[in-house]
């Protein structure tokens, strides 16, 4: 794995992140706290799993997310007797890395940062997630882990889960993907290329020709490619509720580890789709999922992900 935290679009919150690490490794026992949410579960895993392969002592509580809580209810997390709390706020706002303070318990909330694109250079703003946090504290506490290892791919999820990519291209998120790509922990292909899509992720897509195309791909030249897939994805540009960053992403850059035949967005999409409404099941359901997670290094099983 490539240090993430020295990454251009990580390194602006490294000292944040840094002080992170250093409390949690100075603990004698880390509590764990997260949303019961896909985002707060993605998060915890990557911790968990580093705390796992490095042998320190923690606890995991998944808390309410902010749909199941009273509007004018605040998150209240007692401080523990023994250690500290891990407190995964990936519900809050984006934060300035220096307006977060360094005392109390250990808060990770999206952070601001920025990135150079492009042949010019230019600066982009962008939001890091509470998972990539989460994923690059990880890999310093446990930087051989076996599990840490198997989990890496996924960090780049929580900001496929946000809101960014609806309305534009998100600098943070293709940074993300530039990173893992580089580093070997995914390939990025077109949607041809995915054995077992999820159905149902774009609007109006013809899954029949779909098939076909997938059957007539490994014959096609770049030029047929690409305009096969112009065409097969013609029907679904009139449909508004996908944005175009969206939908490009979908289609160009499946993101797919190893040889699975699984992407990592339908993982994604079929176990949020899943996820039970009740407050307490969702808690269940996330604590469940987790343990599946941390022993498969797969979110969702074949024949879940692809219905």
């Amino acid at each position: 794995m490539r240090d993430l935290l020295s990454s251009p679009f990580v390194q602006p919150v490294s000292d944040k992140l840094n002080a992170d690490l250093e409390r949690m490794k100075s603990s004698e026992l880390i509590h764990l706290h997260a949303p019961a949410n896909l985002e707060g579960l993605l998060a915890m895993g990557q911790l968990e799993a580093a705390c796992l392969d490095a042998g320190i002592k923690y606890r995991r509580r998944f808390y309410l997310p902010k749909h199941h809580r009273p509007r004018d209810e605040s998150l209240d997390i007692q401080s523990p007797s023994v250690g500290v709390n891990v407190l995964i706020d990936s519900e809050e706002d984006t934060w300035q890395a220096e307006d977060r303070s360094d005392e109390g318990d250990v808060q990770i909330v999206p952070l601001a940062t920025s990135v150079q694109m492009g042949t010019q250079h230019h600066i982009h703003h962008g939001s890091l997630d509470c998972v990539i946090q989460c994923a690059a504290i990880a890999a310093l506490l446990a930087p051989n882990g076996r599990r840490v290892r198997k989990l890496r791919p996924y960090l780049s999820l929580g900001l496929w889960l946000r809101g960014a990519l609806d309305t534009s291209l998100d600098p943070i998120h293709s940074s993300a993907l530039l990173h893992l790509k580089e580093e070997g922990s995914i390939r990025l292909v077109p949607l041809p290329e995915v054995s077992e899509p999820r159905k149902g992720m774009i609007p109006h897509l013809p899954e029949r020709r779909l098939v076909k195309l997938q059957k007539a791909w490994p014959g096609m030249n770049v030029d047929e490619r690409k305009q096969a897939l112009s065409e097969l994805i013609l029907p679904c540009l009139s449909d508004s509720s996908l944005s175009t960053p969206r939908l490009e992403e979908l289609v160009w850059k499946r993101m797919i580890v190893g040889q699975e035949a699984i992407d990592l967005a339908s993982q994604a999409d079929a176990l949020r789709d899943a996820w039970p409404i009740d407050a307490d099941a969702s808690r269940l359901y996330a604590s469940q999922r987790l343990d599946d997670w941390l022993r498969t290094g797969s979110l969702m099983l074949q024949d879940e992900a692809t219905v």
